[in-house]
């Protein structure tokens, strides 16, 4: 009878313990096997793709059969799809399988092979899952990678997917405790993290967002997150499976390039629920033009979460008053706090609250400190409540230093324990039993997470207050500051090995980048800072797709180290606050004001040439007189969602379709338009 409760909305506590997600899935193939279970609108717009349950679990069948007769079971599978329904398939058929998956974003030209690499070594990884087009990509430009080369390759879009839809029967069903997949947290070129994920820890998850978000079978996914992890992966792929409504997803970059696409598939699909991180939502209001917004309909929304970084009082405000007039309410909005190893969601409020905002006092905060002032204080600083934990989920507010609970608006690390949270990280224990068995003082007994991250709780809500770790979050992307400061030290000779930092700091309300480097004392007196500053921005653009924000030249010893000889973030990002460092050259993006339509248009401009220096100029924010033709345009700080824009602005002025690995390639800004001008006149 556990099973059926699926199908009518009836589940229960113990069902959450008891079941898998194959079993729920097959449960729903065989009740009801024509019901859509995904729509892909492969251009973000009208190109439809559709799965019901039954042809999801036949191909999930069939993949699962392939691994099972290659005898993998256990066994960990790298998989790397575009996004699309493949993915969703070859996932479940892992699952199937009792295959551990490894999701990873699939290789493309120009982008660092490094975390791919790493991922294969840390997981031990015997077989790549992809399909057709992207393994003919790999045997033309990526046959040298060696890590891939020595793999088995299961290409799974020319499968057999007519299998009975049926449990494979020589393999008994995985168990709540196996593990299901890895999530892997780290950068390029830091040590991997894969955190462990079982089936039970994804059945608690999907089930804690079922009940606060109130979702049912009549609810209705729409989402452009990477399907291959966080979000993306357990509320925009499993949740919808799991609680039995429609999921629509949308390509990433197709909500990139128009975010109206995102808003009109709500409008016609009428979804019920989606997000993302806080760049979304201003991304919405700054890129959707007055006529763009014309039918968008978002009365049918009941939740629409924000979590990954920082979530800010005013975009919440901008959204919610931009979009009043289109049937948005703003006590959809939804903010929430996880991560990976919570297997996501850590704590939210009710679905239909909307936020709660917490004045304080900026500076005492900065000393760890809660103090409410009113909105006329001159430090006021709004924070944003993130709800509390349900389900099983404890959370605790710890000196990180003294092991003991901290006090009701004491700021601490937050600590968590609960069946979402994960199994560990995989093969490495010591960093496991750092991370996952911390221990109060008071309360030896119990097992915590230390999640790294800074905040208090306010009249029963959890506040993020900041990050006791290093990690930086832009874009809702997190980078590790060792793989940023790697890139920026090997950019140019003359910068120094270990002597670099690599830090975020708040600039009109979104996260900015900042690197400061030292120099070596031989190329002081000479030093081309420009040159400098262009190479660690070109660096970390082509191989991260990030833009940075500000960079600094630090005279020879300057930097802020400990006595062991580890570079203090913390103290380097105060004293570029504090404007105290030693500075031999910097380089900022100054915001500029942004020129008239007028004065961007091709009869003024003349040239195509003239175009991208305007958009340069402009989008990147550099100073007309510094754009040099003959450089290409990532030296410029191009971030990949900027790249993204380019290619929409290319095809809407001149019908250009450019890919946006293109501008990351080491082609001239001059080249670049050359091409731009043939493909024209072709047309």
């Amino acid at each position: 009878m556990g099973l059926d409760n699926f199908l009518h909305d009836r589940i229960t506590e113990e069902d959450t313990y008891r079941y898998t997600l194959p079993e729920i899935l097959q449960t729903r193939a065989k009740h009801t096997p024509d019901h859509t279970a995904f729509i892909f609108l492969r251009d973000g717009d009208d190109d439809e793709e559709r799965i019901t349950y039954k042809k999801l679990d036949q191909a999930a069948s069939a993949i699962a059969l392939r691994l099972i007769e290659m005898n993998l079971q256990g066994e960990r599978a790298l998989m790397l799809f575009p996004p699309g329904l493949e993915f969703v398939k070859a996932l479940f058929g892992c699952f199937y399988a009792g295959v551990i998956a490894v999701p990873a974003y699939p290789p493309r030209k120009n982008r660092s092979l490094d975390r791919i690499k790493t991922l294969v070594i840390d997981s031990g990884a015997g077989i790549v899952l992809s399909i057709t087009d992207i393994y003919q990509l790999f045997e033309r430009s990526f046959s040298d990678l060696e890590e891939l080369e020595q793999l088995t390759w299961l290409v799974t879009d020319n499968l057999d997917n007519t299998t009975p839809a049926s449990k494979p029967p020589s393999l008994p069903a995985p168990q709540p405790a196996d593990i299901a997949l890895l999530q892997y947290t780290s950068g390029s070129t830091g040590q991997p993290k894969g955190v462990m994920v079982t089936h039970r820890n994804i059945i608690r998850n999907v089930d804690f967002i079922r009940q606060s978000f109130e979702l049912s079978q009549k609810s209705v996914s729409v989402t452009w997150l990477p399907s291959f992890h966080d979000m993306g992966l357990i509320d925009g792929v499993i949740e919808p499976v799991y609680t039995g409504f429609p999921g629509v997803i949308i390509p990433p970059v197709a909500f990139l390039q128009k975010p109206v696409r995102w808003l009109k598939a709500i409008s016609k699909y009428r979804g019920t629920h989606g997000g993302g991180p806080n760049f979304a939502f201003d991304l919405c209001v700054d890129g959707i033009s007055e006529e763009e917004k014309q039918g968008i309909d978002l009365s049918s929304m009941n939740t629409l979460y924000c979590g990954a970084e920082p979530i800010r009082k005013t975009t919440f405000e901008r959204f919610a008053d931009v979009f009043k007039d289109f049937g948005f309410n703003s006590t959809a909005l939804y903010p929430c706090y996880g991560m990976a190893e919570t297997t996501l969601i850590t704590s939210g409020p009710d679905a239909g609250r909307g936020p709660v905002y917490l004045g304080i006092s900026g500076n005492a905060m900065e000393q760890n400190r809660i103090i409410p002032v009113s909105d006329s204080e001159p430090d006021v600083r709004y924070l944003v409540g993130v709800g509390y934990p349900w389900l099983d989920t404890n959370v605790r507010i710890v000196n990180p230093e003294t092991l003991l609970l901290c006090q009701d608006d004491e700021v601490g690390e937050i600590w968590v324990s609960g069946s979402v949270v994960t199994a560990g990280y995989w093969n490495k224990t010591e960093e496991t039993e750092k991370t996952f068995s911390a221990h109060i003082k008071d309360d030896p007994a119990c097992n915590y997470l230390r999640t790294g991250d800074l905040g208090f709780f306010h009249q029963g809500e959890l506040y993020i207050s900041g990050r006791l770790k290093d990690l930086i979050i832009i874009h809702g992307r997190n980078y590790y500051p060792q793989d940023i400061e790697y890139l920026a030290e090997t950019s140019h000779p003359v910068l120094r090995s270990n002597a670099s930092a690599a830090f975020s700091v708040d600039v009109e309300e979104e996260e900015k980048l900042v690197i400061v480097a030292e120099v070596e004392r031989t190329a002081i007196r000479d030093l081309d800072s420009e040159a400098v500053c262009e190479a660690i921005r070109q660096r970390v653009g082509e191989e991260l797709e990030l833009e940075v924000y500000a960079i600094q030249l630090l005279r020879t010893a300057s930097i802020f180290k400990t006595s062991s000889g580890k570079t203090q973030r913390k103290a380097c990002k105060e004293g570029f606050l504090q404007k105290t460092l030693e500075v031999v050259g910097e380089s900022v993006l100054e915001k500029l004001p942004q020129p008239a339509e007028t004065n961007i248009t091709l009869a003024d401009l003349v040239t195509i040439q003239a175009w991208l220096v305007a958009w340069i100029h402009t989008r990147l924010k550099i100073p007309i007189e510094r754009i040099d033709m003959s450089k290409p345009i990532a030296a410029y700080g191009l971030s990949s969602m900027k790249a993204v824009r380019l290619q929409q602005d290319f095809l809407t002025r001149y019908g250009v379709n450019f890919p946006p690995y293109l501008f990351f390639e080491k082609i001239s800004i001059g080249e670049l338009c050359e091409r731009a001008l043939a493909l024209v006149k072709e047309n």
